[in-house]
């Protein structure tokens, strides 16, 4: 399971992308920006850190959504992408309060609304526990955006999951403008966000 998510991940960072590392000398962007940029406004979920209430991708005015599929037992890819979440958060300092945190959960069968909204605001305060039993609204979600998931049982009876590394960047209007492949770290994604508020 650790080797297929690993795999996956990494297989993420060759989606047809444009713009890769655009921006100016002294400000350039480490993420990657896809031409079209998609528009995720429209898609929703049940956020289960609020009881359920609609969540839209569009966070308003002066903010940036960052948006995350993952699911809580996740052995390695998960906890270190959040892990620099959280770090680069810290490095944003005051605009940090700008930036909301999404993760949606690719296994919601064994992640509960509790289990999968304490796993999150473990890493960020306040985030965003994004969980639905419909799997052909998480699909329509996931290929919004341009995500991949499996989940499988082998012969074994064990589950096996694999999803997507990738980080999302959505701005204030619901067009996802930034791609942060996995491993990249949290001071290249704080630069980028601190950027994106200097020219906003």
């Amino acid at each position: 399971m650790k080797l297929r998510t690993a795999v996956l991940a990494l297989l993420t960072m060759a989606l047809p992308l444009a713009a890769c590392g655009s921006g100016t000398a002294t400000n350039p962007i480490a993420g990657l920006q896809r031409d079209p940029a998609p528009e995720v406004g429209s898609l929703s979920l049940p956020d289960a850190s609020a009881g359920g209430a609609d969540f839209t991708f569009t966070p308003g005015e002066g903010k940036y959504l960052i948006v995350y599929f993952g699911y809580t037992s996740c052995p390695d890819v998960c906890p270190t992408t959040l892990s620099e979440v959280k770090k680069a958060l810290a490095r944003v300092g005051e605009q940090a309060k700008n930036i909301e945190v999404a993760m949606i959960t690719v296994d919601p069968n064994r992640d509960s609304d509790e289990l999968l909204t304490k796993y999150v605001q473990t890493f960020v305060k306040g985030g965003h526990a994004l969980r639905t039993d419909d799997d052909t609204t998480l699909q329509k979600v996931a290929k919004g955006f341009g995500s991949g998931y499996s989940v499988t049982t082998n012969a074994k009876g064990e589950v096996e999951v694999t999803h997507s590394g990738t980080l999302y960047l959505v701005d204030p209007a619901g067009t996802l403008i930034l791609e942060w492949p996995f491993g990249l770290k949290a001071k290249a994604i704080a630069d980028d966000l601190v950027t994106l508020f200097g020219k906003a």
